[in-house]
């Protein structure tokens, strides 16, 4: 199988891509490199730098190389960015999405995985959250996720395409054999500027928000770790390649960790202290969002290797201390 992944050279993306070439599949990656590195790219893979809008270069692409299968991690993340620039992220989250969803059509390429997120929910009702939630971003950033999801939808009942759609919930960790892991400049994930803090990249930590209706004021989320997400992209695509119906999973562990929890934990596994600012809310934040994580387990038969929080802040401090000191 050949396999085209979208935004390779970000976070998820060049785990995602060394989990592919380690299986033995041949990728092309296709990055703009506005936020992705292209030295994070496997030298195994095949790197094309272009935009995923480029309908030409990639349906050409497609078709002289052979793709079978998409895997589209392009795309931008930041909560608080999308609330102060909601069309911006319309326009990389779901316009160039639509472009790379009608290019897979039009070259027949019959198996998508789509990346997602846990913003579609918005703030649910109950936790854990299952798939079958209300779907009520908060945010552009989710909002632009789903209607990905929508069109995705409509496109498989119109053409010959199917498709996995995971929600993510909160990534983190590192590549386990050091080979990639957080390294996108100004990052806003919390356990990356939590690493970054205790390594003295950064001089204090901020939490936003300390008065949400949880234990300790803080928001809570539930951390999958990087690898074991990428795993569970793999197993979509084994699954879809068995002829599995197109279908949507949350990717978590089913348990979560407040903001405090997760900043005591940095400060054990490094032990290094580190000053801690309490700072407002940042629009279009939940107080708690937990994955139910049932699904994926029994239908794709998922099995995370990963699941504790110490272990993904050592990897994610091991990762952090080999890069080069935060610039402004």
């Amino acid at each position: 199988m050949r396999a085209l992944v979208t935004g390779g050279a970000g976070y998820i993306g060049s785990h995602m891509t060394l989990e592919l070439v380690d299986a033995g599949i041949d990728v092309v990656v296709v990055d703009d490199l506005s936020t992705g590195i292209a030295a994070a790219v496997p030298a195994r893979a095949t790197f094309v730098h272009a935009d995923i809008a480029d309908q030409a270069l990639l349906q050409r692409l497609i078709e002289e190389l052979g793709v079978e299968a998409i895997l589209h991690f392009a795309g931008s993340v930041v909560v608080p960015d999308s609330v102060a620039d909601p069309l911006a992220y319309y326009l990389n989250n779901t316009v160039k999405s639509r472009a790379l969803i009608e290019t897979a059509v039009k070259t027949g390429v019959r198996h998508f995985i789509f990346s997602s997120t846990a913003a579609v929910y918005g703030m649910p009702g109950s936790e854990p959250v299952p798939e079958s939630a209300p779907l009520k971003p908060l945010s552009p950033y989710g909002s632009s996720k789903l209607m990905t999801e929508m069109m995705l939808a409509d496109a498989s009942r119109a053409h010959d395409l199917r498709y996995v759609v995971l929600r993510y919930f909160n990534v983190a960790g590192a590549d386990p054999a050091g080979r990639s892991g957080q390294s996108t400049p100004r990052a806003t994930h919390l356990i990356k500027v939590a690493c970054e803090t205790a390594l003295g990249k950064r001089p204090e930590l901020e939490v936003f928000g300390s008065d949400y209706p949880t234990a300790d004021g803080t928001c809570v989320r539930d951390y999958i770790q990087v690898s074991d997400l990428a795993r569970a992209h793999s197993a979509a695509l084994a699954y879809l390649a068995a002829g599995g119906a197109s279908d949507t999973f949350n990717c978590g562990y089913g348990r979560g960790f407040s903001v405090l929890e997760v900043v005591e934990t940095v400060k054990q596994v490094s032990g290094r202290p580190f000053a801690v600012r309490l700072a407002p809310r940042r629009a279009g934040d939940p107080a708690q969002i937990v994955a139910s994580s049932d699904k994926i387990r029994s239908v794709l038969d998922w099995q995370p290797a990963y699941d504790d929080l110490a272990t993904i802040v050592r990897q994610a401090l091991l990762w952090e201390d080999r890069l080069p000191p935060r610039t402004a």
